[in-house]
């Protein structure tokens, strides 16, 4: 059985991700207490159950803690995914003030003490950590919905065994992704963002690649980012991890990372000696889609 769970901060986005999960066909349920996970895994494989999603956050306190042992269990039996939803400070509180919700671990009851939103996010950072350190971690602070279901769905493409790498482009301007690995800046270089003709492009158009695959000091900076992968991918490898979060950053996340994240991922997927690896390959640009696709 493929089992996803989708955990991660309250306000991150994982109500979205779990409809992505019911739209792709998988059996979906929400807000599952940890102690019912192990039953509810052996109903459904009674039932035939082949794909489902269960999404479980940290509102009933230190149970929490029972879940990684009980995910090692059910990893002998099943194949087990871990998505981790994840914002900063921030894009919670903001989102908690437009929604006008509570927070699940704020104390709406009269038995707990009520605590203000920013110790409840601190509160449930620290019970959830266990989990993110050995999940595929989304930062959802700069994403919007339509963004967020399109990553999933992405996700879902690929088998969830082996090492993913994942390379993304991403705007300085808007924060470094929290799930990055590797960070390489790339502001350095020179920006397409002055040249008039280029500036509403992006480094998906063919103008911008020309622009660019000219000038000696982008082909340097590609080849020395293709040189410590090379160097250290088989060390993350051994390592165990199922993902890898390769982030390339230039000021808008607009031109140069796009640019460089497609050549540098197009290298890794046609590298032959990676070939006969479980290597998947996922390609995010954090900025790009950001923006809703024009109406028709």
């Amino acid at each position: 059985m493929q089992i996803n769970l989708i955990t991660g901060i309250s306000g991150s986005g994982k109500s979205v991700a779990l409809r992505a999960f019911e739209d792709a066909g998988y059996d979906c349920v929400d807000n599952l207490p940890v102690s019912l996970l192990e039953s509810l895994i052996s109903t459904l494989e009674k039932e035939n159950s082949e794909r489902i999603a269960v999404a479980i956050d940290a509102r009933r306190g230190q149970s929490i803690a029972d879940l990684p042992s009980i995910l090692e269990n059910l990893k002998r039996h099943h194949q087990v995914r871990v998505v981790f939803l994840n914002a900063n400070t921030d894009a919670l509180v903001q989102r908690f003030s437009e929604t006008r919700r509570r927070h699940p671990l704020s104390g709406n009851t009269k038995q707990s003490q009520s605590v203000t939103l920013i110790e409840a996010i601190d509160k449930e950072r620290n019970l959830l950590e266990p989990l993110r350190s050995q999940a595929h971690t989304i930062d959802t602070s700069n994403l919007p919905a339509h963004a967020l279901r399109s990553w999933i769905g992405d996700l879902l493409k690929d088998k969830p065994l082996g090492l993913s790498i994942i390379f993304e482009s991403f705007g300085f301007k808007k924060g470094v992704p929290s799930d990055a690995d590797l960070v390489f800046d790339v502001r350095c270089l020179p920006n397409p963002h002055y040249d008039k003709d280029l500036r509403p492009l992006t480094g998906n158009d063919q103008p911008v690649k020309e622009f660019l695959e000219k000038i000696a000091e982008v082909v340097r900076m590609e080849s020395d980012i293709i040189q410590f992968i090379d160097k250290w991918l088989p060390h993350y490898i051994a390592d165990g991890r199922s993902y890898l979060t390769v982030a390339i950053g230039c000021t808008g996340g607009q031109h140069r990372s796009v640019y460089l994240v497609n050549r540098i991922s197009e290298h890794f997927r046609t590298k032959k000696d990676l070939a006969e690896m479980q290597l998947t390959f996922l390609d995010r640009h954090r900025e790009l889609d950001s923006i809703p696709a024009a109406k028709p």
